[in-house]
């Protein structure tokens, strides 16, 4: 009868030590798929950007038109996220957060995306080694 109270006490105190442990193995997995989707989607509104950009039906649209579609278009890839393309400037929270340059020339246009990962974290975490920051650049051929 004795043994058991005290294997319960033990198991209380294991509990205790481990529980913190499994806690920040569980957020610091949650931080790092967050991350990674994020990175994917940055990755997809490059493309989006520059697929937006370079499929416009009518030829005599000029190329500040097809920079401000590539901005829109980014700008909805990455909205669920908080981040906004305003201007070739990415924000979140109202803060620069990176780049969206979105450049038409010969016949070919280039986006490309620079989010400063390191400052603005989406889901930070401390102690994790995230990267600095996150770039993409496609480009796409117009006509």
């Amino acid at each position: 009868m004795f043994g058991r109270r005290r294997d319960r006490g033990a198991a209380v105190v294991e509990f205790a030590l481990l529980v913190p442990v499994f806690l920040v193995l569980l957020f610091g997995i949650i931080s790092y798929g967050w991350m990674l989707s994020f990175r994917q989607a940055v990755s997809q509104a490059a493309a989006e950007g520059a697929r937006a950009a370079a499929i416009v039906a009518d030829t005599s649209v000029s190329d500040a038109d097809r920079r401000s579609y590539g901005w829109e278009s980014i700008d909805k890839a990455l909205t669920s996220y908080g981040v906004t393309c305003e201007d070739g400037v990415l924000k979140r929270a109202g803060a620069d957060a990176g780049r969206c340059a979105v450049t038409v020339a010969s016949g070919e246009v280039t986006v490309d995306l620079s989010y400063d990962y390191g400052a603005h974290n989406l889901l930070p975490m401390p102690f994790l080694p995230y990267p600095s920051a996150l770039s993409y650049q496609t480009s796409v051929r117009t006509g």
